[in-house]
This record gives structure tokens, C-alpha cells and sequence, in this order.
């Protein structure tokens, strides 16, 4: 895989580098932005929320990662699927987290905010692979 062509979608054939992808970028954000909340959920929940959490926003820029390395549109798009899921994963978390009164909506603003971003670009990644 080759470096991204101008609408962000890496080209195929050679060896590739994730850290060319603006939605593995945004998904490295997502974890630092995740890691500072995540730290202030309570003790009771550092097994519970806390490390679903935690995997739910690894899982999104890991999958990127790897989907990236592999050859050919088909593998990489099971990769931005999971990915994807991961997403809906934390849009959950983040309801559940606002419920439970650990945050206010406006405490979890930005992070909504860049889910949202690497979610979007994730679905153009999908569409992208989707086109052919």
C-alpha cells in the first residue's frame, strides 16, 4: 500500500504506512482525549466502564493500523468494519458514562466531538473502498 491518494484512501499494491490515514490520526487523538476521562471514572468502575472503554477506543485505531497493512480493499474494509463497531461501541459508553452522572454532556463535548470525526472518516473510508 502506497502513500494516501488525495481523498485520504491509501492505494494498493505496496507496502503502506497507517500513520498516512487522517482517521488513524483521529483515532490516536480519540485515545489520548479517552485516556485523560477515562482517569476520572470512579474506582468502581476502573473493571467495569472504564476498561470497556478502554478497548472500545483502542480497538478503533489498532483495526486501522492493521487493516492497512493488508493487502487488497476487502481485508482492509473488515478491518474499518470493526472499527466502525468499535465507534457505535463508544457512542454507547458515552451515553451510559452521562447517565450514570460520571460526566455532563459538556464534559464529554470534545471527545464526542472527535468520535464523531473519526467515525465520519471511517464511513469515507468505507464508501471510498465501496466506489472502487
Amino acid at each position: 500500500m502506497g502513500p494516501p491518494s488525495s481523498h485520504g484512501l491509501p492505494t494498493f499494491g505496496s507496502v503502506g504506512d497507517f500513520k498516512h490515514l487522517r482517521a488513524w490520526a483521529e483515532a490516536k487523538h480519540l485515545a489520548v482525549l479517552s485516556k485523560k476521562a477515562i482517569a476520572k471514572l470512579p474506582f468502581t468502575e476502573r473493571n467495569g466502564l472504564a476498561d470497556q472503554w478502554r478497548r472500545a477506543t483502542y480497538s478503533v485505531g489498532l483495526n486501522i493500523a492493521e487493516g492497512a497493512s493488508r493487502r487488497g480493499r476487502r481485508e482492509f474494509r473488515r478491518y474499518l468494519d470493526v472499527a466502525r463497531s468499535s465507534l457505535h461501541e463508544l457512542e454507547a459508553v458515552f451515553e451510559m458514562a452521562i447517565a450514570l452522572e460520571y460526566f455532563t454532556t459538556e464534559e464529554l463535548a470534545e471527545i464526542k466531538q472527535s468520535r464523531a470525526n473519526c467515525a465520519r472518516m471511517v464511513y469515507g473510508l468505507l464508501r471510498k473502498m465501496s466506489d472502487g
